[in-house]
């Protein structure tokens, strides 16, 4: 019986993204299509005889029971009390507060190895209603790919196409709060009735990315110059196309070359960047 189990905890990013509704519970619907990308945490469970341990590489990390790592196992064990316990050790390298869903894609990679190493045989439909539970981005990282997501971004189907490209993401020293960022989309959106599917624009022969638009730029760019500047540059350094992953910070560029790509992270000495590829590509 397995007793260790290592797992690679994949970011994401958003390819467009639309903010609808308000809905009775404060969360607004959306519209979106996430695509992971190879940028990856790493976790490894070991199983213990009862109770939860949690170490890290980095020291920002909580330890204690706010940590979604340790959530996903308390929520997981109260639904199957068969599992006596885990020691969790997290290597991080994905950025946080960045929109590249680092904490909801390690919860998801925990309760997935907890499901492996304990041989609960869940099916990820079981998992994904214990994991929205722990945050909205926390379902897709199950199958992870293209998806395209709605609702609270809990609705997923799976894409037409893969997004193919190198991935250059810039994570500025900049801290963008998602409440505020909600908040304030709202207000410039509220007489927006432009709806655009991007399930059915990802099933057009010519695909053009620039449809794909991500309505926090309109509010997060006049706020924070510099993320406007950043999308500047990854488009004049030869980027097919750029964008706001979530409501930042992360920004990146989809470059058709892996030479060309590499050649514009030198573009940005003061930021920390990351060249990655989509885990399905």
């Amino acid at each position: 019986m397995q007793e260790v189990l290592s797992l690679s905890s994949f970011a994401k990013v958003n390819i467009g993204l639309q903010v609808r509704n308000r809905r009775p519970d404060g969360y607004h619907t959306i519209h979106t299509v996430f695509q992971e990308i190879s940028l990856h945490d790493t976790l490894t469970l070991k199983k213990q005889s009862h109770g939860w341990s949690f170490t890290s590489n980095v020291d920002w990390v909580p330890t204690d029971e706010s940590n979604l790592c340790v959530k996903a196992f308390l929520v997981l064990q109260k639904a199957h009390p068969q599992i006596h316990g885990v020691s969790i050790h997290l290597e991080k390298s994905i950025p946080a507060g960045a929109g590249l869903g680092g904490g909801s894609s390690n919860a998801a990679a925990v309760l997935k190895g907890l499901n492996t190493l304990y041989n609960l045989s869940l099916e990820d439909k079981e998992l994904k209603a214990i994991g929205v539970a722990l945050g909205a981005d926390v379902p897709f990282f199950f199958q992870g790919g293209t998806q395209i997501g709605d609702g609270v971004g809990e609705e997923l189907a799976q894409s037409p196409r893969v997004i193919h490209g190198t991935y250059l993401v810039v994570v500025p020293s900049i801290h963008i709060s998602t409440g505020w960022a909600y908040k304030e989309v709202k207000k410039h959106l509220e007489n927006k009735t432009e709806h655009i599917n991007f399930a059915l624009c990802l099933r057009e022969r010519n695909l053009s990315l620039k449809i794909f638009k991500n309505d926090f730029e309109r509010i997060v760019i006049p706020a924070y110059p510099k993320i406007g500047k950043i999308k500047l540059q990854l488009l004049n350094a030869g980027a097919s196309f750029a964008g706001l992953s979530g409501s930042g910070s992360a920004v990146y560029g989809i470059f058709d070359e892996e030479t060309v790509a590499r050649r514009a992270e030198s573009v940005f000495p003061s930021h920390r960047t990351f060249i990655a590829h989509p885990t399905n590509q």
